[in-house]
């Protein structure tokens, strides 16, 4: 008897064991499934069906507004209906100034509540859509709004506010469903925002203007630069830029970082002079720039206003080849360097591929309107023309992306000063042989004369 009812315990104790381990086991399944369900997206979501579908465009606006991470937690939570307006209708029919409004960084907001109002939080299939106009229904989507529901019983037409359904149940999948439209779906909170936008900018006041300006350069009014963005090349060109010349006036001093504050200018330039002087063999280029000239202060203007400059810098030999008839007219040390500076960035790489291609190349210099003329020679970039050209000889001495110093073994002239100085000279030679030949006419004429001996010993 008694091992009757021990075998009967025995076997009821097996028996709660069993539908303990069963529970346990049920539970476990259910809190895996519900940590995979919130902790990622399954495959056969409707929101991967929505990056990989013919809906593009809309796609990629989802993806602009950061709107994943908030449409995986509502889709772990419950179905969703997404309303997908075609890539027509946000690419063609979409009014451009609308869509620069909702991708401009400052209006991330207005995007966001412009597609969550394409969304609503519950599933509705085709089948459970109004059958007709009398029968409206209204949902409220994830961006607190409501949209409007209908249908037109004589066609099966059915519509979402003034937009019609071109494609119902487009992508069915188990945690949602998308429906393709036929127009964008703007919520009346956009709208507002976009035309309180637009009439703000068409506001414009008159600002108090002083008295024209003229420019002592060229002696035309100055024009004021337009704003331009940090970091944006200048508007206006350099020569508009630049100081009077030294006949007029001094160059101004620059104001710390410039204007605009877009460059340190000054900085810059003075590390660009100290590399020349550590280089070596560049003392009398940097003690033009610095001591007999403004020059150096007036490019620190100039590139912390966003100008590119590359200096042609000849070294000392060349330098000493001046004479002082050359540096001694007034202006002329800072004509002799604006021919030497190019209002552009260029590399040594960047001339000899230039050259290469083309041949020749003519560079714009400070000194308008002469212009340099590169060419490719003994594998080497040459400026200027025949006898007083110079070489590439130091390549990118120094190089920051705003300043870029290049070594000549020469110092250049634009070609007209060659040809006044040969002129110059051609005149000095012709006069030398006629005064010759007169006073050997006169010799000849006195002695056949012989009226004085004292002209009889008359060399010719």
């Amino acid at each position: 008897m008694a091992f009757m009812f021990f075998n009967s315990l025995l076997l009821l104790l097996l028996l709660l064991l069993q539908i303990s381990c069963s529970r346990f086991s049920l539970a476990l399944q259910e809190n895996s499934s519900a940590t995979v369900r919130s902790g990622q997206i399954n495959s056969n979501s409707v929101l991967v069906a929505l990056l990989d579908s013919h809906y593009t465009e809309l796609a990629e606006l989802v993806e602009k507004a950061l709107l994943l991470q908030t449409l995986e937690e509502t889709v772990g939570k419950h179905n969703i209906t997404i309303f997908a307006p075609k890539n027509e209708a946000l690419e063609r029919d979409l009014d451009p100034e609308f869509k620069r409004f909702l991708l401009e960084p400052g209006n991330l907001k207005s995007l966001q509540t412009l597609l969550l109002y394409h969304i609503v939080p519950a599933r509705i299939d085709r089948h459970s859509w109004p059958k007709s106009t009398s029968a409206l229904t209204h949902h409220f989507t994830l961006s607190n709004e409501r949209v409007e529901l209908s249908g037109d019983d004589s066609s099966g037409e059915k519509f979402i506010g003034s937009a019609k359904v071109i494609s119902s149940n487009a992508v069915d999948r188990p945690d949602g469903v998308i429906h393709g439209i036929e127009q964008l779906l703007i919520p009346r909170s956009v709208q507002q925002d976009f035309n309180n936008r637009r009439s703000l900018r068409s506001i414009s006041a008159v600002k108090p203007e002083g008295a024209p300006e003229v420019d002592p350069r060229t002696h035309r009014l100055k024009k004021p630069a337009p704003p331009v963005k940090p970091g944006a090349p200048p508007v206006l060109p350099i020569y508009d830029a630049m100081a009077p010349g030294p006949s007029l006036a001094p160059a101004p001093a620059p104001g710390p970082g410039g204007p605009h504050h877009h460059f340190n200018g000054m900085r810059q330039v003075k590390d660009f002079i100290q590399t020349l002087i550590q280089y070596g063999g560049y003392n009398e280029m940097a003690d033009i720039l610095v001591n007999l000239t403004s020059l150096a202060t007036e490019m620190g203007r100039l590139v912390s206003e966003g100008y590119v400059l590359t200096v042609l810098a000849p070294n000392d030999e060349a330098m000493a080849k001046l004479t002082t008839d050359q540096l001694s007219e007034p202006g002329a040390p800072e004509q002799i360097i604006y021919y030497h500076i190019i209002p552009e960035y260029q590399t040594e790489e960047s001339m000899y591929n230039a050259v290469r291609r083309f041949g020749k190349v003519s560079y714009d210099t400070l000194r308008l309107p002469h212009k340099v003329l590169a060419q490719e020679a003994d594998g080497s970039v040459r400026f200027g023309h025949s006898d007083g050209s110079a070489y590439l000889f130091d390549p990118d001495i120094y190089t920051d992306g705003r300043i870029s110093v290049q070594g000549i073994d020469g110092v250049l002239f634009p070609l007209e000063e060659k040809a006044k100085e040969e002129k110059k000279t051609i005149k000095v030679a012709t006069v030398k042989p006629r005064r010759g030949k007169l006073l050997e006419a006169a010799c000849r004429m006195l002695v056949a004369i012989g009226q004085d001996s004292r002209f009889t010993s008359c060399r010719l």
